[in-house]
């Protein structure tokens, strides 16, 4: 059964909230303040079950002109639109203005309900609906039904609903393919239940058990029950205006403007790439970065519009621009938008979300303008390159890929097979997966080689560069997932080496020559020579004289290779005399069973200069450990614990 959504449209005092109670008998005025005045001031809910058995929901809206935001706020779920006229007054402001509104939020059919009929004659009420048609000429109304009723006859009110069961006909219903989205009109608490938010489910469906993220506050909720048209039921689905009663959440953490989603779907924004269209009822330029009022959902949130590639634009025309929102925003690519003009308040323009996660632009990214139309108007697997593409090395979840391109879950998937078969984008196992544009892992390939040979070039006595500094060369942001899985596959490729924790470029290789194999030559003999009395490291650097920074490079290359081993910062010792000295200090461990440093100075006839530094170093190397002021043999210790 289809699930259908009817909103009201029109100037104050025309007499929508009447024509409700003469349809469905609910008054929809529920504040006292609306009753006293006579004026609708908050959004009203009703019912309706039409004679062919279908129950539709209605969204009453405010007409005056103070409380237009909450119209805008009503008309963001709604599926057909009833603009109001009365018959005594005919095309006012609010009607104007409201039908843009409709028109911007993309609602493309509805029908016209001429009230308070019985205030006029038979001629005037000719003459206000041939007004109404030539009003309505260019509009998605144009060829909708105009009916003439009276809620206080009854007169007209059979043939309105004949009317409106008419056009309901032909609407297709709202895909439950989509992700669960909920934007908060209402919140309320009921004694005995707690919170409770209502709105139109715009998309998906929602159990009762299940849990939901309520945005952008990123708090997760439990769906405690769920009503539809007053009913209590187990599921939710998209069109029906919908009651959720929240486990584990208070009224005042909740406002209109909210989202209720699926877990870890929708997320945030405070920039939005968007396509609009400046009303030619504007009246004046608007100019890049203008303040204005930014209507989506149920949210309205100040705001600046950035014109792309021009200062200004005039009444009537459309525009690619982005929209930088105090408060962040909920919304999915294809969203409907309305702007208001701060001072005086009024509805200038509005238009489609092309991507609600963008990032700021910048002059100097040309390809931007062809991104903004392929947005507005390229194929589904088009749209999803640029988003993936947009994503770059962070990655983005299918989940977040479906909701920035506007797609449902099976678009997507579809879409997403042909990509992954034509290598066109990669798919990385994590919680959750991870799609990549192709052309974003083939540069990070790119860069990896470009800094691997840098790298070589700046120290090229070196065997290679740590996986770790590798990647923080390139940006310490990207995800070692990521980065693995690219080296692995230019490993594959035979385009990098990698020895252990080292990455190289297979066509290098550590050769010294001229200067700096003599330099070698003559810092290997200095320590070979020196034994267990080694100079001081800037005592070797100085006697080289550092040619060029060579003799700490020489220091380096050597300790890699093993041929010296490094005991603290100013003391190298070459490997022979250590081995020796390992021999040494283990037969002597043996026999006596414990070294002190004073034993140890005696059986070495070194200095404590040396003395010191070498047991710690033994300790460090697992040789000896200490107990007390004693060292002993690791490995006997551990045998005699076992």
């Amino acid at each position: 059964m289809k699930h259908i959504i009817l909103g009201t449209a029109g100037h104050v005092d025309h007499g929508k909230t009447s024509l409700i109670r003469a349809l469905t008998g609910i008054d929809t005025d529920r504040l006292k303040e609306e009753k006293e005045r006579g004026i609708t001031i908050e959004l009203g809910f009703a019912r309706m079950t039409l004679p062919g058995g279908l129950t539709i929901g209605i969204v009453d809206v405010p007409g005056h002109e103070r409380f237009v935001k909450h119209m805008v706020a009503g008309a963001g779920g709604i599926d057909l639109v009833a603009l109001v006229i009365a018959a005594d007054e005919g095309v006012m402001p609010q009607t104007r203005e409201h039908l843009d509104i409709c028109s911007l939020l993309g609602i493309r059919t509805g029908l016209v309900a001429v009230t308070k009929t019985d205030l006029v004659d038979r001629d005037w009420l000719d003459l206000v609906i041939e007004e109404i048609g030539d009003f309505l000429k260019g509009t998605f109304l144009e060829p909708a039904p105009i009916v003439a009723v009276s809620a206080t006859t009854g007169e007209g009110l059979p043939e309105f609903v004949s009317a409106l069961e008419k056009v309901i006909t032909p609407m297709e219903d709202r895909s439950e393919s989509g992700f669960f989205r909920l934007p908060v009109d209402r919140v309320f608490t009921m004694k005995g239940f707690g919170t409770v938010v209502t709105g139109t489910l715009v998309s998906g469906k929602i159990r009762v058990g299940e849990t939901a993220d309520l945005l952008p506050q990123k708090v997760r909720a439990k769906v405690r029950g769920l009503q539809v048209h007053n009913e209590a039921v187990d599921t939710a689905l998209a069109g029906q205006r919908t009651a959720i009663n929240l486990q584990g959440i208070e009224k005042e953490a909740v406002e209109r403007g909210n989202v209720l989603a699926a877990v870890d779907t929708f997320e945030p924004s405070s920039v939005m790439d968007v396509s609009f269209r400046y009303l030619p009822s504007a009246g004046r330029k608007l100019k890049t970065r203008a303040a204005v009022r930014f209507h989506c959902g149920t949210s309205e949130i100040l705001a600046r519009i950035v014109i792309m590639n021009r200062q200004q634009i005039e009444p009537g025309e459309e525009c690619y621009g982005q929209i930088f929102l105090e408060a962040p925003a909920v919304a999915s690519g294809g969203d409907r938008f309305v702007l208001r003009s701060i001072s005086p308040a009024a509805t200038i323009g509005g238009g489609v979300i092309l991507d609600p996660l963008a990032k700021k632009w910048r002059a100097r990214e040309k390809k931007r303008q062809s991104e903004w139309e392929i947005l507005q108007g390229g194929t589904g697997l088009e749209k999803t390159s640029v988003i993936l593409h947009r994503a770059g090395l962070e990655g983005i979840s299918r989940e977040r890929l479906a909701v920035r391109t506007g797609m449902s879950q099976g678009e997507m998937k579809r879409i997403l097979d042909q990509l992954l078969s034509r290598r066109e984008a990669l798919l990385l196992d994590g919680d959750p997966p991870r799609l990549f544009h192709w052309d974003v892992y083939r540069k990070l390939q790119e860069d990896i080689l470009a800094e691997a040979t840098e790298y070589h070039r700046n120290q090229p006595l070196r065997k290679g560069c740590s996986r770790e500094e590798l990647r923080i060369r390139i940006g310490a942001s990207v995800d070692v997932k990521l980065f693995n899985r690219a080296l692995r596959d230019l490993e594959e490729g035979k385009k990098i080496v990698s020895e252990q924790d080292t990455v190289r470029i297979p066509s290098h290789a550590v050769a010294l020559t001229g200067d700096l194999e003599s330099l070698r030559g003559e810092i290997e003999n200095t320590y070979r020579e020196a034994g267990l009395e080694p100079p001081l490291t800037r005592e070797v650097l100085e006697r080289s004289g550092d040619r060029k920074g060579g003799g700490a490079k020489i220091l380096d290359l050597l300790t890699r290779e093993g041929t010296l081993v490094k005991v603290s910062e100013e003391l190298y010792f070459h490997r022979e005399a250590l081995e020796g000295l390992a021999k040494t200090y283990t037969d002597f461990l043996l026999r006596e069973g414990t070294a002190t440093p004073g034993t140890f100075r005696d059986l070495t006839n070194l200095s404590r200069k040396f003395t010191i530094p070498l047991m710690e170093y033994f300790d460090k190397t697992r040789l000896t450990m200490r107990v007390g002021d004693h060292r002993v043999l690791r490995e006997r210790k551990e045998e005699g614990n076992g």
